[in-house]
Order: C-alpha cells, then structure tokens, then sequence
C-alpha cells in the first residue's frame, strides 16, 4: 500500500525542515493592551462592523457580521472599549482594509455561544453554530467553515489534515499531542454533520510521537495515515490522492470526489465552538525563526498585533543579524510582512523570523527543475513567461488556475526566478478581466 501511495504524488521538495520547536509545549500568552481586529479575515465578503466608537464590548461578542453567502462573524477577542472603526493598510492583503480597534480594560467578560444539545442537534443547528462562532481554515486559506460543511454534493470520506510541511511551523503538531481527546469530540462532529464513514488523518513521518499517540487514542474512529516527509504534503489535493487514490479534477473541489478535508486546528475549533460555546477569538501559532529571541508556541489572541508578539512572547529580535524578515506563516507561503502593525489574523498558524538572504535573479536557463518539483504536473517556467508578457489567458489555457502557489519552483530555481510572484499577480489580474470568476 505505502509503494503504491508514494507513486500518487508527484513533484515536493524537501527543504530544510528547522522543526525549532516541536518540543516546547503551547503555552497560553498574555492578553494584549489593545487588539486591531480586521474584518477581512476569511475567504469571500468582508464582514461589516456592528459598533461603534466608544462601545463596551465582551469577549466573544460579535462585532462583525457576515455580508453574502461567502462570508463570516467577527468576534471581539477582549473585553474592552472600541477606540476606532476605520480602514487601515494591510501588508496582508495588499490593500485598505476595516479594522475594529479594541483598547482592553479587564480581564475576559465572556458572550458565549448559544447552548446547544450535540446529542440531538441536527446538521443544520450545528452548522449554524460554527457560521456563528465565526471559524474558518485554520491551516491558513480561511475559508468559512460552515460553507465548507454544506458540501455542494454528498461526500462519503473526512480527511484531517495534520500534514505541517511548512517548515519552521510546529502549531498542528503540538496540538495534535495536547489536544487529541478535544479533536476527536470535533471530528464526531463532523461526522455528524457529514454522516461520513471513512475518516482519515494524514500525519507527516517526521512526527513520529503524533503518529504513535493518535494510532492509540482514535484506534477504531480514525485511521492514521503516516505521510512522506516531503513539502507541499500537506496540499488539500495532494493529500486526498495520496490517502484516496482520487484526484480533484482541474478547477474541481475535493466534494467532487467525495472527500472533504479539514486541518486538525479547525477541528478543535469546532470542538469549542458546539461544546464550550467558545466563538473563534484565539488561535495556535508558533514564533519561530533564527531572528527572534525566544521561540515557542502559543495559544493567542486574534488581533494581537505581531510587533506585541515578537516583543512579549519573542524577547525582540536575535543580535547580529543585519538585515532580518518576519513572515506571516512560514518561508515556503508565507506573507512578507511590511509593518509590524499587522496583527494576527483567524488564518495566521505562525510568525517566522529569519535572517533576509538577499538572492539576485536571472534569466531562466531551461533547466526544467521547476517542472521536475511542480506538484501539480505544470510548467512554471512557462506561466511566469506568459504572466510577465501579460498572456494571461495563454497562461490559463496551461493552467495557471491549478497553480497552489507553493513555492516549490521558486526554492528549486538555480536562476532564483520568482516563478510564484509572478503566477500570483497573473492569476489575479485574470479573475479580475473575467469578474472575479475562478
């Protein structure tokens, strides 16, 4: 079985994994003086804040509503007083942005959840309690949860994916040893909401004791499928043919072929979210990185600002570096962060800071090590071409739109082309020409 698996998956890379912190227990930190709680958080519509400037709000208490079908709640993560509603900029998305900016006066005085009986919920009462506790992908595409639990065709497989190939990144690990009891109470959640059967974890082999622990306490719920060490693993379409043997059609979704796919840290947001009453206001994350002082990981406040992070939890930034870059998840896909200001976000599993390595590109020399690595059988070396003369339905007809953005060809160029930078904006502006069509 495990041959025949290894034959499914194509292409990856295997970066140096630098697993800082696999050992170091997650710790919950301190509560921030203030919070910046973007309303763009989540895949779709920005939500629309619902107070005002000198409101006193608790701790789970919406302060954003969802606007459309693809859209999400916002929650307060303190209890406080909103000191402003207004647009900042956002290095994460590349744009203006709303933002509820909450100053902390106390300790938590919690807004809970409704009370809800899991035992005789039906599907949709638990759906419509995750649409209210405001979750979304944890693993970082956050997408609305509760859409994703509505699967547009019936699906007979759960797939949790517990992958972490992200370098650097140990949060889905730690949780995984921490949490297991929790999470399972979350996949028999889903199961209900799904009614599926087959249930799966896919676990990379570098985390051998989250294996061992999880092959113990879900023997007979959930099947553990140990997973090549071998980055992008953790891909939603890598992971379902790797464990499955189906494979997403082109432009498809995984409930095409019947799989739906859920990070572990989702998961256990559901758990809180239908059993403690808990609405999606902190998350997991690791700082990591050579660059910062101390390394760990955290349970943390969403709208914690990421300058608070790497001066509270980090001890500031590592001596003897001249210049350094903090990165909003890990160096393969993270987000290069332009200001400190930027807070932590539904979507953000971990802070990375490490030494900038200044790397000088040059022309593509044919050598097809982008083609060997894509995961997705793609020529990267040709979309960045069509991208860069502005061919963007050229490059749609060779599948831009299939590109996951992993990063592979940009780690594995010899030219250091930025094959992903320039894929990015192409796919951009293409959805833009075609009116935010996929």
């Amino acid at each position: 079985m495990n041959l025949l698996a290894f034959k499914r998956v194509k292409g990856g890379v295997h970066p140096p994994e630098k697993k800082l912190t696999s050992s170091e227990p997650i710790k919950v930190a301190p509560l921030p003086d203030k919070v910046v709680v973007y309303m763009q958080q989540h895949a779709g519509a920005p939500a629309k804040p619902v107070v005002e400037v000198g409101q006193e709000v608790k701790t789970g208490q919406v302060i954003g509503e969802p606007q459309g079908p693809i859209s999400a709640y916002v929650h307060s993560p303190v209890t406080g007083k909103v000191t402003a509603v207004t647009k900042v900029s956002s290095s994460v998305h590349g744009a203006m942005v709303e933002a509820v900016v909450i100053e902390r006066t106390g300790e938590d005085e919690w807004e809970l959840l409704p009370k809800v009986d899991f035992d005789r919920a039906t599907k949709e009462e638990l759906i419509e309690l995750v649409k209210l506790a405001g979750i979304v992908g944890l693993g970082g595409a956050m997408f609305p949860t509760h859409v994703k639990l509505n699967p547009p065709k019936p699906v007979d497989t759960l797939i949790l994916n517990g992958a972490e190939c992200e370098p650097y990144l140990t949060i889905d690990h730690r949780t995984m040893l921490e949490k297991a009891d929790e999470i399972l109470i979350g996949v028999e959640i889903v199961r209900k909401i799904l009614n599926v059967k087959n249930v799966y974890i896919g676990i990379e082999t570098n985390k051998q004791d989250a294996i061992e622990l999880l092959s113990k306490k879900w023997k007979n719920s959930v099947e553990v499928v140990p997973l090549p060490t071998r980055y992008p693993m953790g891909a939603e379409k890598q992971l379902i043919k790797f464990i499955t043997g189906r494979e997403v059609p082109s432009g498809g979704l995984p409930a095409d072929v019947g799989v739906l796919v859920q990070n572990v840290g989702t998961v256990l947001a559901i758990k809180e979210a239908v059993v403690d009453r808990k609405p999606l206001i902190e998350r997991g994350m690791t700082l990591t990185g050579e660059g910062v002082k101390n390394r760990g990981n955290w349970w943390i406040r969403i709208g914690t600002p990421i300058s608070w992070v790497i001066e509270h939890l980090g001890g500031g930034f590592a001596d003897g570096y001249e210049e350094i870059k903090v990165l909003m998840g890990g160096p393969m896909t993270g987000i290069p962060i332009g200001s400190l200001d930027t807070p932590i976000l539904k979507g953000n599993n971990g802070i990375t800071v490490i030494p900038e390595q200044k790397r000088k590109s040059t022309n593509c020399i044919r050598c097809s090590y982008c083609v060997h690595v894509c995961p997705m059988n793609l020529q990267p070396y040709l979309l960045d071409l069509l991208a860069r003369k502005k061919k963007y339905d050229e490059a749609a007809e060779i599948g831009l739109l299939d590109c996951i953005e992993c990063g592979s060809c940009s780690y594995i160029c010899p030219a250091n082309v930025e094959h992903v930078k320039s894929i990015k904006l192409a796919k951009k502006v293409y959805r833009s020409l075609r009116g935010g069509k996929k």
